[in-house]
């Protein structure tokens, strides 16, 4: 029956993350002792303060449908975090609350893009940048970077790749999955590009702000002659792991986001009223809170960097956010490891998980096809353990 389908979806692509993550289940559950390494999810437990801000959401019976842009009180947290973490002025009129950051960038798509517009992703990108942008008519247009640029795009990469048809620029700081984080002379010179071009919007998807070992976190938002054309994006699944409560939100021109809450209130509505409640408690906290989950991220990228710069073959740089080393394993392609030829990332992701049981993500879904991405956010045994099996089959 599947004839019965639409295009749209049977066009559509299976996220790789989570594609990966299934297959690592099913192993599981045939009794194989799979090390996951390929999921974006702390595995740290929710902080205590968040959890009985929830408890008391419950008790003081948040039930009902919560207001389709988030509840007043969750956006004023959300422009106080603003504010005092990014220097932005955002009032409750640019804030939309939705159940992710995924969601609230597939709103931005579908409100700003029409059937043709170009949208700029420096690669890699997060898996579902693209899909995303397919599914609201637009074309993704991709531009490579390498490891030895830190996987960022160049103020001349981007002025060669913009066309009378481009729309939108979306881009990750931290980024998912190379961790590289850009400085504000970095982000000056994208500025400086787009000043010509004043048409064009920017999507910063900042997520990771706190996971990040530079010092201050720089939103392009910021950056003169941006604030007016930037859709900020962030959510609180990754700095307080709260992955599965599913709150995301945006700060952006009052437009957008008028027109985000339009979109949303024919779509899913409200976000969870019990998460929102929790959230502004979690927004509320000083950094301080979660610091103790930063510093033991920072502890796993250098004892992950130092176990995988014994294998010959692994091609690093020293990614300064998130929780993700993005290699670039290329050498080993047209390669044959105990029987397998190894033709592309995606080969040797595969290989991985079937030969040294540890899963890990081809870089080919975040549009680089010579890296794969290997997450930290698990135990220093765990990491241990799955380096020396990697290094025992290649």
């Amino acid at each position: 029956m599947s004839k019965l389908l639409s295009d749209r979806i049977k066009n559509m692509s299976t996220s790789a993350t989570l594609a990966m993550a299934a297959k690592a289940r099913e192993l599981r559950n045939q009794g194989k002792d799979i090390i996951g390494l390929s999921l974006g999810e702390p595995d740290f437990n929710i902080p205590e303060f968040i959890k009985e801000a929830a408890k008391k959401a419950v008790d003081e019976n948040y039930s009902s449908y919560s207001p389709v842009d988030g509840y007043a009180d969750l956006k004023q947290a959300i422009s106080n975090k603003f504010k005092r973490d990014n220097d932005l002025d955002y009032g409750l009129n640019q804030i939309v609350v939705s159940t992710g950051a995924k969601q609230s960038l597939a709103n931005v798509a579908m409100v700003t893009l029409n059937k043709g517009d170009e949208v700029i992703l420096p690669a890699p990108y997060w898996v579902s940048y693209s899909d995303i942008v397919k599914l609201a008519e637009g074309v993704p247009v991709e531009v490579p970077t390498s490891i030895e640029s830190d996987f960022k795009m160049t103020p001349e990469q981007l002025e060669a790749a913009i066309t009378p048809k481009t729309k939108m620029i979306w881009f990750s700081s931290p980024c998912n999955p190379s961790g590289s984080v850009y400085s504000k002379e970095e982000l000056e010179g994208i500025a400086l590009v787009l000043k010509n071009y004043p048409d064009i919007l920017v999507v910063s998807d900042e997520i990771y702000e706190h996971i990040n070992f530079r010092g201050k976190h720089e939103s392009i938002a910021n950056i003169n002659g941006m604030y007016d054309r930037t859709i900020t994006v962030n959510g609180v699944s990754k700095a307080f792991a709260m992955t599965g409560w599913r709150i995301g939100y945006i700060g952006a021109p009052e437009w957008i986001a008028k027109a985000c809450t339009k979109f949303q209130g024919q779509i899913t509505s409200g976000a969870n009223a019990i998460a929102q409640r929790s959230t502004i408690e979690a927004l509320n906290a000083p950094v301080s809170k979660i610091q103790f989950m930063i510093d033991e991220f920072h502890k796993r990228r250098d004892l992950l960097l130092e176990l995988l710069g014994e294998i010959d073959g692994f091609s690093l740089n020293v990614p300064e956010g998130a929780f993700y080393v993005f290699p670039d394993i290329s050498s080993y392609f047209g390669k044959t490891l105990k029987g397998t030829t190894i033709k592309n990332a995606s080969d040797f992701a595969l290989y991985l998980l079937e030969n040294a049981n540890v899963a890990t993500v081809t870089g080919e879904a975040f549009g680089n096809p010579n890296c794969i991405r290997i997450s930290y956010a698990a135990s220093e045994d765990e990491l241990r353990e799955a380096v020396k099996r990697i290094k025992a089959v290649v």
